[in-house]
């Protein structure tokens, strides 16, 4: 008799180690998802400061360029409307960078933001006092800077969310991410052709 209870006790301790080695590696699981996740979000907001920098000198480029611009005033105002159109929704992605209709929405207004910036540079290439100016030419070396490090932190982005999608979408990943409502995030995806030029500054 005392045999078969050693045996039952065995079997139990056995059952509870295995329980509690399944769960430890469950929980271990969960927050190898959580850190997932945090890292794209972070590697969101890299995005976001270049983003700031980037909107907080579009105003300055088209301050400095209306008085030598006068005619081409439906362009520089096409500049700031794009401007605050991508600003908006800088914010609405920085809010969830894991939402996939906040992230495209931020594509499509960079795209647009992008073609206008095109277009007024362009258009100031036409003007020789205006690519001789200091201000001008700082602003422009200042917003290559950003736009390179646009380019770099959006790298960084797709590099996390890749990380972190495959994460949830393999095994045993994808059962942990079932309970823990671990959501597919999106990559900032150039699907545009036009997005793929970058902002042209050089005079």
């Amino acid at each position: 008799m005392s045999g078969i209870l050693v045996g039952l006790f065995g079997f139990i301790a056995l059952v509870v180690v295995f329980a509690a080695a399944l769960l430890i590696y469950l929980i271990g699981l969960y927050n190898g998802l959580v850190t997932q996740r945090n890292r794209f979000q972070n590697a969101y907001s890299q995005i976001d400061v270049q983003l700031k920098r980037r909107y907080d000198l579009i105003p300055n480029l088209v301050e400095t360029a209306k008085g030598y611009m006068k005619h081409e005033r439906d362009t520089l105002e096409a500049v700031i409307r794009a401007r605050n159109t991508a600003m908006a929704a800088g914010q609405k992605a920085a809010a969830n960078p894991g939402d996939p209709s906040a992230i495209e929405n931020l594509s499509t207004a960079e795209v647009a933001l992008a073609g206008s910036l095109n277009r007024f540079i362009g258009l100031a290439e036409a003007y020789p006092d205006l690519k001789a100016n200091q201000n001008m030419l700082a602003l422009q070396e200042e917003l290559t800077s950003t736009e390179n490090k646009i380019s770099f932190a959006r790298q960084g982005f797709n590099d996390a969310v890749t990380a972190y999608n495959t994460a949830i979408e393999t095994f045993p990943g994808n059962l942990v991410a079932g309970y823990g409502n671990f959501q597919r995030a999106a990559l900032w995806e150039l699907t545009d052709p036009q997005e793929r030029e970058p902002v042209k500054v050089s005079f």
